[in-house]
């Protein structure tokens, strides 16, 4: 014969519903639902509660053992991986003034033309050797800039006839 079930609810009915109501997360609309049912009294074993949950009884004993040992909070709480190191972190990205001479570098019209060169850059000015992907990731997502290279121009173009097109195309755009 198995155990009795027993459990205090300590929060009201009230309570619970409203919590259920506004729940996002399907795994806790479970669990409050659990916990209001047993509240409520509509169910009395915890084969009962794992049926109409369709869970294994085994995740509803879990369940309530967290719920009895840390509360609702605990019950309800999200556990999110804390997911891989940092490949680089302030300690050795450059530092603050190091972020600043790059932020800088990047905004002046000369840019870098590539992000090899950046991390040719960071190598000969700072003395900090960093791998392409992580120059790339900081310098894209975290620092949100992007190359900037001027536009290539023929090596064959004559400057005066350039500086006439300029004058001549100014006069053709005022009137």
């Amino acid at each position: 014969m198995s155990r009795p079930f027993k459990i205090e609810i300590t929060e009201s009915e009230e309570e619970l519903k409203k919590r259920l109501q506004t729940a996002n997360l399907g795994n806790q609309k479970e669990k409050l639902q659990m916990l209001w049912w047993i509240k409520t009294k509509q169910v009395k074993e915890q084969q009962e509660i794992g049926k109409r949950l369709a869970r294994d009884t085994s995740t509803v004993t879990r369940w309530l053992q967290k719920y009895r040992t840390d509360g609702l909070s605990g019950l309800l709480e999200i556990k999110k991986a804390p997911g891989a190191k940092r490949k680089i972190d302030d300690v050795a990205m450059p530092t603050a003034v190091n972020y600043a001479a790059l932020e800088e570098e990047l905004k002046t019209g000369k840019g870098f033309s590539s992000y090899g060169a950046i991390v040719e850059w960071l190598k000969q000015e700072h003395g900090q050797d960093i791998e392409y992907t992580t120059v790339y990731a900081w310098v894209r997502y975290r620092l949100g800039a992007k190359l900037k290279v001027p536009r290539p121009q023929s090596h064959k173009q004559d400057e005066k006839l350039v500086s006439e097109f300029k004058k001549n195309s100014e006069l053709f755009l005022i009137v």
